[in-house]
Formats: structure tokens, sequence, C-alpha cells
């Protein structure tokens, strides 16, 4: 018996769906963002990001749940995920008021790091339309009862957006228990989100109470103290990816104090500098620890988006093989390889990743 109970894909329309607002996120390439003159656009969100690369890496059929107010703005943001093959039927369109007060899209500012410059996210994302989405707006018998899910993903982002939106995820994930979909949880700690509501205190007031409902939890060292409250025994910020010991010991408590949770994942990074990680990851399940192959030095060209793609990898390696150690490779290899290209979400291809997985290295594929 697997470790997951998986619903066979001939029961569901789905294979994945994913809760959480898609931004515009505007990219200065290779300069910063107060100089720059020009922008490329992509569209991301943390939540999002999952079903893009399960679909375009791994080739499963994936939606979005999401609001977006219905501009010129909206429906460019629409044609980028339909770019991307996710199904869009669950997209919720809120009326324009022509100017924003009322409800708006979100606009992400992202420029890359490098070398002893880290990178740096400038958000405008207030009173956005999925952040006013509130309980009993989305049909999630429909979702999870008519269509059928698989797997179910949303996270800490998206909980963060108001004081409604940790209804939504409690509601939806309810819902995806009631019909045997797996329901996971990214804990993605954004200072920036939490500041001005009450900061950790009030991440980690909301963050214990999704907890209950999740079966695979992730996250990496800074989500699980800031929105746990988990502590990490002996662990030095600078080299935190190097104590596993210690990771395991705040996993076994997390696991005490929420045994509902089947998995949990977290990634293992070192920031050597902004273009220089260590990068890894390590997973519980059925009570045993399973650790992904360490890349001691993985050369960065944009970091953002590297653990949505390992949630997205570790998602396919339980949805597919049901083995922990090999969804724990698929998540890491996945996390690297789309950390080698631009925007947020993956550009990685399968095979790529069983490369990867398998050992392989860069040499050039002709």
């Amino acid at each position: 018996m697997g470790v997951l109970s998986v619903k066979a894909k001939t029961e569901c329309l789905y294979d994945e769906i994913s809760l959480g607002e898609v931004m515009l996120r505007l990219d200065p390439g290779c300069g910063r963002i107060r100089t720059t003159r020009r922008f490329d656009v992509w569209e991301g969100g943390g939540e999002y990001n999952v079903a893009r690369g399960l679909k375009k890496c791994f080739g499963l059929d994936t939606a979005v749940v999401t609001a977006l107010a219905d501009n010129e703005t909206g429906r460019l943001a629409e044609d980028l995920i339909m770019q991307g093959g996710v199904d869009v039927r669950f997209i919720k369109w809120v009326p324009f008021d022509g100017v924003g007060r009322i409800v708006r899209n979100g606009l992400n500012f992202t420029e890359r790091g490098f070398g002893i410059r880290g990178a740096k996210g400038v958000s405008d994302r207030g009173f956005t339309a999925v952040s006013q989405l509130k309980k009993g707006d989305i049909d999630w018998e429909y979702i999870f009862g008519k269509c059928g899910v698989r797997w179910f993903h949303t996270g800490g982002i998206f909980a963060a957006l108001s004081e409604t939106t940790p209804e939504v995820v409690i509601e939806a994930a309810q819902t995806a228990k009631k019909y045997g979909t797996v329901v996971s949880y990214d804990l993605n700690y954004r200072p920036s989100l939490w500041n001005s509501i009450g900061g950790k205190t009030e991440a980690q007031r909301i963050n214990r109470e999704i907890a209950r409902y999740m079966d695979v939890m992730i996250g990496n060292e800074e989500d699980f103290t800031a929105c746990l409250g988990l502590e990490i025994e002996g662990v030095d910020e600078q080299l935190s990816a190097l104590n596993v010991s210690g990771y395991q010991k705040m996993i076994a408590t997390a696991v005490k104090q929420y045994p509902n949770f089947k998995v949990i994942a977290t990634t293992l990074r070192t920031v050597h500098s902004a273009t220089v990680n260590s990068w890894g990851a390590i997973c519980w399940a059925n009570g045993s620890f399973y650790e992904a192959t360490h890349r001691d030095r993985l050369e960065i060209f944009d970091r953002v988006g590297g653990g949505d793609s390992f949630a997205s990898g570790l998602a396919y390696g339980f949805m597919t093989f049901n083995d922990p150690q090999k969804a724990v490779e698929y998540g890491a290899a996945h996390g690297a390889l789309a950390m080698t290209t631009p925007g947020d979400t993956s550009m990685a291809t399968l095979g790529e990743v069983e490369k990867l997985v398998k050992g392989g290295g860069a040499r050039a594929d002709r």
C-alpha cells in the first residue's frame, strides 16, 4: 500500500487543481526595477505555479481556481494561463470598476539577483479580485464531487491575502477530503504579506488552523518557524541546509502536533550568493525520512518559483509512483531545473527531470 491514497485517473477529470492568486510578473531582465525602461511579462503565483508545472513539464491535467478583474490585464493573465495549458474554467470574473478602487488585478515586479545582490520582489496586489473571495463563492461540491480531482494544492500566500481567504482554504480542503482528494499546502511565508496584519503572530494563528486539514505540508525552514512556530534545533541560519538532523527534529515535532500530516517535505537551501546555492530536499512519510540528491553548488539564473516547482515534482512523484524517495527526487530535480530559466514557472521537460534524477549532467544533448 502506498503512502497516500491517491484516486485513480479514471475517476477524475483533473489530476490537480490549485487555489491561489495569479499575478502578472513584470521582469526587468538583467536590469533593476528602479532604472529599467522595459519589462518582460510573465504570469505567476505560488499556488498556480504548481498547476502550471504539473501540466507543462509532467503532462497532467490541471486547472486553477482564482478570480480576476474583467479588463485587459485580466484577459492578458488568462491568455498566459492558457498558454501554460492550465484549464481556466474555474476563474471567477469580477466586473471592473474602471479605476481599481474596488477591484483590480495583481502585479508583481521581480528582479533577479546576481552575486552579492539578492533577488527583489515588489508586489502591487491590494484590492485584487482573488483577495475578495469568500466562503461560498466557489462551487467546491461541483469541482470535487462532480468533476473529480486527484490532488488539490493551495498555500500560505493565498491565505494571507485577506480576512476571508483562510476560510476559502478551509472550505475547499474540507470538501476535497470529503471526496477523497489529497490536499497539499505550501506554507510559503512572505513577510510583506503579513507585516501589516499582525506579522508572525497572525501568520501562526491562521496557518495552525489550516494545518489541521492538510495531508501534505510543504515549506522551507523559514516557513515552518514563522508559520507554525516550530524551531529547528542547532541550525545556523547560513548553514541551515547542511543540518538535516535539525530538520528531522523539527518535522518530528510537527508530526506530533498534526497527526493528520501524511507527508512533510522541505527544501534545503544554503545561499552562497544570489547565483550559487546549495540545493536539496527531505521528505517524511510512513515514519521515515527520505533525502534527495544534494547539489552543493547549483548555479541560479532566476530563483523565483524554485520551491513551487519542487512542490509540483513532489506531487507528480506521489501521483505517479506513490513512492516518497522518487517523489522527493523528482521535486528537487524539477526545482533545480526551474531556477535555470527566467520567470516564475518551469520551462523544464519531463525528460530533463528524469535525466537529472538518474544522475545525468549538463553535457549538451545533440
